[in-house]
């Protein structure tokens, strides 16, 4: 990483977007102004549209490389931005909605349901997911993420096992 000083400064700085900043806020995508973790599912939503066709065994494997980058890139870029989750922080989402999209059928309902659930999950954050953002580092920037995405994945399974509507 180059750094460079700051006029009458005696630390030296990293850059304004380091690779690390530019992966975890998935190319800038983490710096809109409004609603950047949505922003960073809807990304989530289109990288499943060719991680379904693969088959579930190959999406898994996808999502858990994908899982160790953003754990990297994220706490790095967590550390450069001196904060322990920092909103532009994207990368998480878009793990988190792969995750709860994992052996759905092909379909954009079935995706938008899991969507929703995913948001609303990552948003409220119900017990015991909050405790995970302690994790030090990249791990807990990423780790609530992966547990909304599991619990949205359980949570449409259920419904569509118990509710023939659906």
């Amino acid at each position: 990483m180059s750094a460079h000083k700051l006029k009458g400064d005696t630390k030296m700085r990293p850059p304004a977007t380091s690779a690390a900043q530019l992966v975890a806020t998935v190319g800038g995508i983490g710096r809109v102004p409004l609603a950047p973790g949505t922003a960073g599912s809807l990304v989530g939503v289109a990288l499943c549209f060719p991680l379904l066709r693969l088959g579930w065994p190959l999406h898994l494997a996808a999502v858990v490389l994908l899982g160790a980058i953003a754990v990297a890139v994220a706490g790095r870029a967590a550390e450069e931005l001196g904060r322990p989750d920092p909103p532009a922080v994207v990368i998480d989402e878009v793990v988190g909605m792969c995750v709860a999209a994992l052996a759905l059928p092909l379909q954009v309902y079935d995706l938008g349901a899991v969507f929703l659930l995913f948001r609303l999950f990552d948003v409220v954050k119900p017990a015991p997911i909050p405790r995970l953002e302690r994790w030090p580092g990249g791990f807990g920037v990423v780790a609530d993420d992966v547990a909304a995405g599991l619990l949205a994945r359980a949570t449409w399974w259920l419904l569509k096992v118990n509710f023939d509507f659906l």
